[in-house]
């Protein structure tokens, strides 16, 4: 496994997908990885990261963007409102818009801050109690509503369950986006993004498989 192996099996799977190459944008998750690890893998030439907490990423993100040109920083993770600036801020995109009251908070930071990064809604598909994300009937009220306070929603983003078949999480997933207009599809991690890639995603989310197992 790492870089090379699943770039090139992103390749492969847009292939058998019948996408255009590199369609599919690799998003490489970083979170709880050593900084050393990092490193060698913005030297191989990856510049798309995915972070899950917004402390972790203001402590690693800002020196690693002195010296490396071209970093694009996705949020993965639950957004606390008490951390939307600084997420708002530090994030090129936040991929976790799961409830009005945090759409409500980053338009009005967007008014403050004159800008806003591009934002995913994330469904919680298979309606689990302990996961984030807006359940499948509500999200095109919350699409909606983002859309209304002038928010920039580009696409969805889920998780699912790790016990059940995630093609039809995925399928599901594109089937609301299409729904609502939106062409970008956040799904597939390392275990499964293959199938993700033939369901439609527009970027996959892999972390272990590019850069070992997470040290905790």
């Amino acid at each position: 496994m790492g870089l090379d192996d699943i770039t090139a099996r992103v390749r492969k799977a847009e292939d058998a997908a019948g996408r255009a190459p590199g369609s599919v944008e690799l998003i490489a998750i970083s979170k709880v990885q050593p900084l050393d690890r990092v490193e060698e893998v913005l030297k191989a030439g990856q510049r798309v990261f995915g972070e899950n907490k917004v402390q972790e990423a203001a402590g690693k993100w800002p020196a690693f963007r002195d010296r490396f040109d071209g970093v694009t920083l996705h949020l993965v993770g639950p957004l606390q409102t008490n951390k939307a600036r600084q997420a708002m801020e530090l994030f090129d995109v936040i991929q976790t818009v799961d409830r009005p009251k945090l759409a409500r908070t980053l338009a009005r930071l967007k008014d403050e801050l004159g800008q806003c990064p591009d934002l995913y809604v994330q469904v919680n598909t298979g309606e689990e109690d302990q996961k984030a994300g807006v359940s499948p009937e509500e999200t095109d009220a919350l699409v909606a509503e983002c859309r209304a306070l002038g928010l920039p929603v580009v696409g969805l983003m889920c998780i699912p369950p790790v016990d059940e078949e995630p093609s039809l999480h995925f399928a599901l997933l594109a089937k609301i986006a299409a729904r609502n207009g939106l062409d970008k599809l956040s799904m597939g991690m390392s275990s499964d993004f293959e199938s993700a890639i033939a369901q439609g995603a527009t970027c996959v989310r892999v972390g272990s498989a590019i850069f070992g197992d997470r040290v905790y």
